[in-house]
């Protein structure tokens, strides 16, 4: 299923959702290829979606969650992936 939290996170001028899936990312870019979302906006495990595309995701689908279960069901289906850490010597 193709999850999106509220658009809550300021950034670049303008406020922007995470949209996941908790199936795989195969469902999910299929999803933001309908939505029109360029590719550019995948990070890791979730596109950044801007405030103005949020109502259009929830009517193709995207189930309207909050941060912390959008969160929680990414993680449970394995497909988390947390930035790399960088080591400083």
């Amino acid at each position: 299923m193709i999850l999106i939290d509220p658009p809550l996170w300021p950034a670049r001028g303008r406020v922007w959702s995470h949209m996941v899936s908790d199936v795989s990312y195969e469902e999910l870019h299929v999803f933001a290829t309908e939505l029109g979302m360029p590719p550019r906006a995948f990070e890791r495990d979730h596109y950044d979606v801007p405030s103005e595309l949020y109502e259009a995701a929830v009517s193709l689908g995207a189930q309207a969650v909050g941060c912390q279960e959008l969160l929680m069901r990414l993680t449970a289906a394995g497909l988390r992936r947390r930035k790399a850490v960088h080591l400083r010597r």
